[in-house]
């Protein structure tokens, strides 16, 4: 038996060893560096907001598991290399003098403790890592709470499935990955000193070995027999029977749920046989015993759920699946608060007569025709002012209570967007010292438009956008807003540093009168000490942060302006709606967040796709991520002030047991419902995301017997977008069509109500087959209502559906008679938001059609009114034109109101000045110039361009030319901005 001498590591000098140390620190510098960076800039935002406690939670829950994972995987490999390196044999043959083997094993001799050390902690850092990032969970399982709900198979309460279980099933993750690391560091520690050998018949395989890698094996086979147990509870999330529900089946229950049983019985007499044949010197049982698993895995766990479900169940599956099927549709309806949805029959089809309509004084007056999706860039141009100032590519919608009278607006922030500044202002100092937050609350009623660009009886035109900001603080239509400054919105990406000593500070822009503003307000974090800025400037990568004389003592930057991800860091377990909106609370600008909570293993319950249910046409809205949930609560409002950027959530659902399990990990965050203010309360808004997935599950689970749902005849459908996609919008795939916010008084009710609501069609056909329907309204907030079409009308008899709609719109003679408008090449044609209103027993389609120059500058302005009901269509510039035509002479004078009715003509030249009242650009009325003014020159000459602009544009109209007709509106805007800005002479 040739042997060699062991193989030794050379010395290193103490310079060699004092270098790789060196090397080693700052390798780990590297690696660390910008994550403890990241953790101390977490630490200091999370001080600004309040919620320091959130950041400890997460971290030391992080720390903990980070440990307890890397000693379990870790501790567990040196355990069992700690037993293979005792056990291994005195004696070890090699087979040659070039034995691969023998040179490794010399230098693992050579340096065992850096061996038997290193090795397991390597592999407790990488599970630790892994193991940290998984916190959620197991706080929700030490904090978890019982739903009060139980399910139909083992009566189990719905907590264990949400809290529980995926604990059970997490630690069982890891106890297998820590067995099997054990059996493999054995195993080759085993082959390295010659406890297993491959020559010979079979090879060889110590007595040490063979009891350590046996019972190694039994202890993952023994846990295979738990994972057999858990499996059982993870059959009421099975998916055999997806898409068309989930939960378990006639197979799972009678089929898959007695093998669970059995194979987990062979599977703990594998493991003892594992155990017996370990001490016995038999490798034949625990091998015969482990073919035995092998074959009823095969046989119990395979075929005969395959058997049975293909000659049993499918040839009767309505009636084997009947059952399961009731209980995915009951779980559905509880997990995604579907029970209470009020089904309401509904003709569809009506005859309204002019009178009929005048007498709608809840919805025909608040049909909105501005379309918050479309209407950014007329915002931009005509308010927006500044080159750096902006405006979120979607607009809002909420109501408010003006002089007694509640409205809706399409409201909006007039915030700070850095990246409109041109490129003399783009200077670090501009950039985030100077232009540092918007200045303005935007809002102009949703149904009135500036008839000073049309005819004298017209509704088209313009929004009548007011702005309240720091130097008219009522100007949004008497919307008081105390504080207008906004310095953290949607569009505000980059940092700001604020505040600091007069005279060192280089002055914030506030407006065109005032642009030496200091900050005044708490938010943001200090910077004026030399830690913290050369902590952001190396974030930032900005040596002028740590240079410049600018930032002084109260000096403070903000960070993480947006409001989504600043509900999301405070809050990291909810899950946030895609669409924020600005809301005037007590005189100060609010981000209203909806954030929900949601699971993804409530029994029974329809697994659903978030981001596919929330997915349609509407941009400028954050996406939801890819993932799978079967229980959603809309339990969190959160609010973002836009000065401070104070965080506040609030519970919005106090029953919901998974945010009482968060309330538990993170008390206080969240404040109770009672402290939610009335002014707060009232701008509430259903929201969107929320109503997106209930949406898509009502088009099934509206259905309720069984046999109707497996046959899926009577599902539903969210309509296609007709005015997106195809010839309309080539760069916009055909999707589900937006849900709308609308001001309506629908069947029911006895006045006027916010809320969100949507059109459906049966499956895979267009005309329509029911209305949805949720409040805002504090008093019904939540109440859903259906209105659902006759099934029985014939197919020439059924109600148009918006893709219906759309194309007789664009099929009707006056709309081909006016081709021109919308072929013209100089001219974009928009069509807005197609409105679906239950009105007299039928549905009124409106769609609001707007046209835009082709030039940088240009923007949209309302040119056309579609309205179509009962088959009637009506195409005029005005709503009350539309309206007369489908439904009568008179029926118009229900959408004209002083609400709408926009302002007084343009005056023709030689009109007494004295006389003449012109709206301002942005929307406010303009009081005429008092006793005495005289018009200033340049207004005198702006004012003689608008007539001839106005002449030339009414010319235009009656001639059918939209190319003159959009020239003359442009030179009419920009005859107006020379007339608002010139002002009166002496008098």
């Amino acid at each position: 038996m040739a042997t060699r001498p062991p193989v030794t590591m050379p010395k290193l000098s103490r310079r060699s060893r004092f270098l790789l140390i060196l090397a080693g620190i700052v390798v780990l510098a590297l690696l660390l560096g910008a994550r403890l960076l990241d953790t101390y800039i977490d630490w200091l935002w999370f001080g600004e907001v309040g919620a320091r406690s959130v950041f400890t939670t997460v971290l030391l829950t992080r720390v903990a598991l980070f440990f307890a994972t890397g000693l379990l995987v870790g501790g567990l490999l040196a355990i069992s290399l700690v037993i293979a390196y005792r056990t291994r044999p005195v004696f070890v043959p090699v087979s040659g003098a070039d034995d691969p083997l023998a040179r490794y094993r010399s230098l693992v001799v050579s340096r065992v403790r850096l061996f038997g050390i290193g090795i397991p902690v390597v592999a407790g850092l990488i599970a630790g890592a892994s193991g940290q990032a998984d916190w959620e969970r197991v706080q929700l399982f030490f904090n978890g709470t019982n739903f009060g709900q139980t399910d139909p198979e083992f009566g189990l309460d719905i907590g264990f499935y949400a809290f529980s279980l995926p604990f059970y099933g997490w630690l069982l993750g890891w106890l297998f990955v820590a067995i099997v690391v054990a059996f493999l560091g054995a195993l080759a520690a085993h082959y390295l000193f010659g406890g297993v050998r491959l020559a010979g018949r079979g090879g060889q395989i110590s007595g040490p070995a063979r009891v350590q890698l046996s019972v190694t094996i039994g202890l993952f086979v023994l846990l295979k027999a738990v994972e057999y147990f858990l499996d059982r509870y993870y059959l009421m999330l099975s998916d055999r029977n997806e898409p068309l529900f989930t939960g378990a089946t006639y197979t799972d229950l009678n089929a898959v749920l007695p093998a669970k049983w059995i194979l987990l019985c062979i599977s703990v007499f594998v493991a003892v046989a594992f155990f017996v044949g370990a001490f016995l010197r038999n490798v034949q049982l625990p091998a015969i015993a482990l073919v035995l698993l092998i074959l009823s895995g095969v046989l119990v766990g395979w075929a005969f759920p395959a058997v049975l479900e293909q000659f049993q169940v499918r040839p009767n599956a309505i009636e084997k699946e009947a059952e399961s099927i009731q209980r995915n549709m009951e779980a559905t309806r509880y997990a995604f608060d579907l029970r209470d949805v009020d089904y309401r029959e509904y003709a569809g089809k009506s005859e309204a007569t002019p009178a009929e309509v005048r007498a709608d004084q809840g919805t025909i007056p608040n049909i909105r025709l501005l379309d918050p999706s479309v209407l950014e860039p007329t915002f931009t141009q005509r308010v927006g002012r500044e080159n750096f100032y902006g405006f979120s590519e979607k607009l809002d919608i909420d109501r408010y209570e003006v002089g007694g009278k509640t409205q809706d607006y399409i409201v909006a922030t007039k915030e700070i967007k850095t990246s409109g500044l041109v490129e003399n202002q783009r200077t670090w100092i501009n950039r985030h010292l100077r232009y540092t937050h918007g200045n303005g609350f935007v809002a102009a009623p949703a149904n009135t438009i500036d008839r000073a660009l049309a005819d004298a009886d017209s509704e088209g035109g313009y929004p009548v956008a007011g702005t309240s900001d720091t130097q008219n603080p009522t100007g949004a239509h008497g919307i008081r807003v105390d504080e207008p400054r906004i310095y953290y919105g949607e569009l505000t990406t980059d940092y700001a540093i604020v505040g600091g000593e007069p005279g060192k500070a280089p002055g914030e822009y506030d407006s065109a009168n005032k642009s030496d503003y200091i900050y005044q307000g708490n938010g943001g974090v200090p910077i004026d000490n030399w830690i913290n800025r050369l902590v952001f400037a190396a974030k930032e990568g900005e040596r002028n942060i740590l240079f410049s004389d600018a930032i002084s003592d109260g000096s403070r930057i903000m960070y993480n302006r947006d409001p989504r991800d600043r509900v999301r860091k405070v809050a990291p377990w909810l899950t946030v709606d895609g669409d924020p909106y600005p809301a005037v609370i007590d005189g100060r600008i609010k981000w209203i967040v909806d954030g929900y909570t949601t699971i993804s293993n409530f029994p029974y319950s329809q697994q659903t796709q978030i981001d596919d249910a929330t997915q349609d046409t509407l941009a400028g809205v954050a996406r939801q991520q890819s993932r799978t949930v079967n229980y959603i609560r809309n339990s969190v409002k959160a609010t973002v002030d836009a000065f401070d950027g104070n965080v506040d959530l609030y519970t919005a659902n106090e029953d919901d047991p998974v945010l009482k399990a968060w309330a538990s990990v993170f008390p206080g965050i969240v404040k109770p419902s009672s402290e939610i203010s009335p002014e707060l309360r009232k701008h509430f808004r259903y929201p969107e995301d929320m109503f997106k997935i209930q949406r898509q599950l009502l088009t099934k689970y509206h259905v309720q017997k069984p046999t109707d749902f497996y046959s899926t005849e009577t599902f539903w459908d969210v309509p296609a977008d007709p005015t997106k996609g195809g010839a309309n919008d080539p760069n916009n795939e055909a999707t589900n069509q937006p849900a709308y916010y609308l001001l309506a008084q629908i069947p029911g009710q006895d006045q006027a109500t916010f809320q969100l609501t949507s059109p459906l069609t049966p499956l895979r056909r267009q005309y329509l087959a029911a209305w949805v329907s949720v409040s805002s309204d504090p008093g019904t907030y939540g109440d859903m209502t259906v209105l659902r079409l006759p099934t029985e009308i014939g197919a020439g008899q059924q109600v148009e559906g918006p893709v219906q709609v759309q194309n007789r719109f664009q099929s009707d003679p006056r709309v081909a008679r006016e081709r021109t408008l919308f072929n013209n090449p100089q001219i974009d044609v928009i069509y807005g938001n197609l409105l679906t209103l239950p009105v007299a027993g039928g549905f009124l389609y409106v769609e609001p059609v707007y046209i835009r120059q082709k030039n940088e500058n240009s923007f949209p302005q309302l040119a056309r009114v579609l309205v179509s009901y009962g088959g009637k269509i009506g195409f005029d510039a005005t709503l009350k034109g539309a309206l007369d035509q489908v439904f009568g002479e008179g029926a118009g004078q229900a959408a004209t109101g002083p609400e709408q009715g926009g302002n007084p003509p343009i005056p023709e030249p030689g009109d007494d000045p004295d006389q003449q009242v012109t709206p301002p650009a942005d929307g406010q009325q303009q009081q005429p110039p008092a006793d005495g003014a005289q018009l200033s020159p340049d207004a005198q000459a702006a004012a003689t361009d608008m007539a001839n602009a106005y002449k030339a544009l009414m010319d235009a109209r009656r001639n059918g030319d939209f190319a003159a007709e959009g020239r003359a509106l442009a030179q009419l805007d920009a005859a107006y901005q020379r007339y608002s800005q010139a002002g009166t002479g002496g008098g």
